[in-house]
This record gives structure tokens, sequence and C-alpha cells, in this order.
């Protein structure tokens, strides 16, 4: 399989695959969530450093996620079996309530440019999806740097901003509640 980095505004790689959520295999497909915005999480390993403290970190601020009709999967190269030994070992694992899929393959990896095949495992990169199955935004990350789910949240929250209010930006830091910008001639040169 041809690995590549998807395209802003293009339609999102689709995928079926096991994933573990909430003592569950479950079979999970992009197209389940049509209707909602998806925000892919792909991380190198269960059982690792950097990992579990991005995860537990999502998985305090899920709910929000919810709030905001987001719905939250992690992505590793892991079997769902060692998704379920973390989550079973770890208390800051045992938190997460989204779904965690397993991509032993690496094919869903492949398709959104995080694979690395010297490893066999993902770079951190998050891909926000809006409820068309567009994507909206992504970031690939070194696997020594790990994320915020504070900015990811702001993320989400502009990308809803925009897709509410057409024709309307959001400016750098930009939070709900701020001043968007209105693009236009007379606005050239003037900020």
């Amino acid at each position: 399989m041809e690995m590549h980095t998807p395209s802003i505004n293009e339609d999102a790689p689709s995928f079926n695959a096991e994933a573990f959520h909430i003592n569950e295999i479950k079979k999970i497909s992009l197209n389940d969530f049509k209707g909602k915005w998806v925000v892919l999480v792909f991380y190198p390993a269960d059982f690792t450093f950097v990992c579990p403290t991005e995860l537990g970190d999502i998985a305090d601020q899920y709910e929000k996620f919810k709030a905001m009709n987001a719905e939250v999967l992690s992505v590793s190269t892991d079997t769902v079996f060692v998704h379920k030994a973390w989550f079973d070992n770890s208390a800051t694992i045992a938190k997460i309530r989204f779904p965690m899929l397993a991509d032993p393959t690496g094919n869903i990896c492949r398709a959104y440019g995080t694979y690395i095949p010297e490893e066999g495992l993902s770079l951190r990169g998050t891909f926000i999806i809006d409820p068309d199955g567009k994507l909206k935004a992504f970031e690939l990350n070194d696997n020594s740097i790990g994320r915020s789910s504070a900015e990811l949240l702001r993320k989400i929250e502009a990308a809803q901003f925009v897709r509410k209010n057409g024709g309307e930006v959001c400016p750098a830091n930009w939070k709900p509640g701020d001043k968007s910008l209105k693009p236009g001639l007379d606005m050239v040169g003037k900020i």
C-alpha cells in the first residue's frame, strides 16, 4: 500500500478496523461517524513513555470532545489484545473511554502518512475530520514530542466556527468569543 499524507479539504481515507473499547472488541469504520467530527490520534505504541501522557490528557478532556460532537479514535500498530493489556495495567490508560483502534498491518497509518516502515510504528499524528468526512487539519510530530489536548480542542472549536460562519476565519490563538476576521481587500495591509 502506498503511503502519503492526505490533503486538506479532501475526503479522509476510509478504514475498517478492530478496536478495544471499554473491555470490548468492536469493529469500527470511519463511516460509522458521518455527521460527527472525528479526531484520529496516531501514536507509536502501547506500554511506552510519552504515549500514555497524551492519551491520558485526551481521556481527561473526553467529555469536552463529546460535547463538541467529536469522537476521538486513537490508533497504533498494536493489536486489540495489547490495548486491553495496557488498559488493564495502567491507571492512566484505564481512564480511556474512546475506541483504541488496532492497526497491526499499518494500513491505516500508511493511508494517513504516519507509518515508519523501518520500525513498524506510527509517528504522532493528529487528524481532524469534519462531519462530511473532509480532512480539516492535521499535525505530525516526531515521536519524542507530545501533543496538547487543549490545542486540539481549540482547533476543533475554530474549525466548527468557520464551518458555521462561512467567510469568516480565525486568527492566531483564536478561542470562542474572540473576534474573527472577514477577509476582503479592505483588510489587506491593515493587520
